[in-house]
């Protein structure tokens, strides 16, 4: 079977898996991929320089049966004579049936990062095959994943796994195991028809083979290459277009409507699937539907809409797009008043704003038009305050006397004229004097209290970044 080695041997050159003299943990389970794994690495360790040690997570599914795998798996790093690291974990009785198989990926892959992050290991080598690979890719198709789906089992992660054995069938491996005489568990869940990888590996796979495609594997692997190199090109191209296109303030991510519908189809697809990953932290959940529906929300002729995704959701207010995790615009997260001491500073809870207050006495020399209000600064006549103030956030039906307005206006109107997105409006500062609204931001001083050519003492209120 040195054609095997040397075809492994090829694969962790061509991606470049391993750094020659580092530590490589070994993920074995007790089953036929991951013993081959371990002893293909055995044999391959002085090419490379390597340190192996052997890692074991015991999920303890199978009770006795999985105690069972875990002793088998330290006996074999015994006779390898190589360190054995094993970690145990039970899922919480919240796990449903179906999300079973991903919570015990998760927890194998937190094992792995913290041995990797803890200096035991420098990277992790698990024993996926290219039938592993043609399982995920048809899987993946039948939810109706896209081209970044279809990616699947990637050679080697950000996260330090690599997998050697992925240009390797599942047969060749267990040849290969036969031939030498190596042992290896059997997990009896994986004939299981409740996991629906079973499903396709026992049923549909052996179908398609039979009836269509004898090399249906094979098919299925190099369209996870194919698949790879494409989401390696629009991996910079996104970058590129998000860097110029995507704004993340205060745990969201924002996109102008004109910079994503400009785009081509197949770009904007995929800076609206960046955005949601970058909200979310995954895009799970997340099918050509959602992503359909947030590019219509973004081409219709009307300023606002509502688009929900899993984890996330998606609003729509006059030239911009927000996507934030659900109940970001709670009341209880967004309703704030604090005294403001004058002279003081002030922070506005969940912004990055802060409200400076100064008293300013007006010489003769000096001239009122300095304090014109610009959007950052507005200047109120100080005597005619009581001198106990506060700065609030916006509440429905809040309003006051802006300078130049015949009247009473409402603030939501202001912020309608002004095309305020909505998600802004929640934390909006405004200066209250008792029950009374002395000044608003952007909007400015109230109209009877700003700053004129007699007034004595001015309170000049500025706006700037904390």
């Amino acid at each position: 079977m040195t054609v095997l080695l040397d075809r492994v041997n090829q694969t962790i050159a061509r991606h470049a898996m391993l750094i020659p003299g580092q530590t490589l943990g070994v993920a074995v389970s007790g089953g036929a991929d991951s013993m081959c794994l371990l002893h293909v690495l055995q044999e391959l360790a002085s090419d490379w320089d390597l340190r192996l040690a052997v890692l074991h997570l015991n999920h303890r599914l199978r009770g006795k049966e999985s105690d069972e795998d875990a002793e088998f798996v330290r006996r074999q790093a015994e006779q390898c004579n190589l360190p054995f690291h094993v970690r145990e974990w039970k899922p919480g009785r919240s796990i449903g049936r179906d999300n079973l198989e991903q919570a015990a990926r998760n927890a194998r892959l937190a094992f792995f990062h913290e041995m990797i992050d803890s200096g035991v290991v420098n990277s992790v080598a698990v024993g996926h095959t290219r039938s592993d690979q043609a399982e995920t890719v048809l899987f993946r198709f039948l939810r109706g994943s896209g081209t970044a789906g279809l990616a699947a089992i990637r050679p080697v992660t950000p996260g330090g796994v690599v997998r050697p054995l992925l240009e390797i069938e599942r047969d060749e491996v267990e040849r290969f195991l036969r031939e030498r005489g190596i042992p290896w568990r059997e997990d009896s869940t994986n004939t299981s028809p409740q996991f629906a990888r079973n499903r396709i590996r026992h049923d549909l796979l052996p179908q398609l083979a039979s009836h269509w495609n004898p090399r249906i594997r094979e098919t299925l692997a190099h369209t996870a290459d194919w698949a790879q190199a494409e989401e390696a090109y629009w991996t910079a191209e996104i970058g590129r277009l998000a860097a110029t296109r995507l704004l993340e303030r205060d745990g969201a991510v924002f996109v102008r409507v004109d910079g994503l519908v400009d785009l081509p189809l197949a770009a904007g697809r995929r800076l609206v699937r960046h955005a949601i990953e970058r909200a979310k932290n995954d895009t799970r959940g997340v099918d050509f539907h959602h992503i359909a529906a947030v590019l219509a929300m973004a081409g219709t002729l009307q300023g606002s809409g509502r688009v929900q995704i899993p984890g996330l959701d998606v609003l729509r207010s006059f030239g911009w797009l927000r996507f934030a995790q659900p109940g970001k615009d709670a009341v209880e997260k967004r309703n704030y008043q604090v005294p403001a001491a004058v002279p003081g500073t002030v922070r506005i809870p969940g912004t990055g704003i802060v409200i400076r207050l100064e008293l300013i006495e007006k010489s003769e020399t000096s001239e009122v038009s300095d304090c014109v209000y610009n959007n950052e600064m507005g200047c109120i006549d100080w005597r005619g305050l009581s001198g106990s103030l506060e700065l609030r956030n916006w509440r429905p039906g809040d309003q006051y006397q802006p300078v130049g307005s015949a009247g009473q206006e409402k603030i939501k109107t202001l912020f309608q004229q002004a095309r305020i997105p909505i998600w802004e409006r929640g934390l909006w500062p405004i200066l209250i004097d008792g029950a009374c609204i002395v000044w608003t931001r952007r909007f400015g001083a109230a109209a009877g209290l700003v700053a004129n050519s007699g007034t004595k003492v001015i309170l000049k209120v500025r706006e700037g970044a904390s």
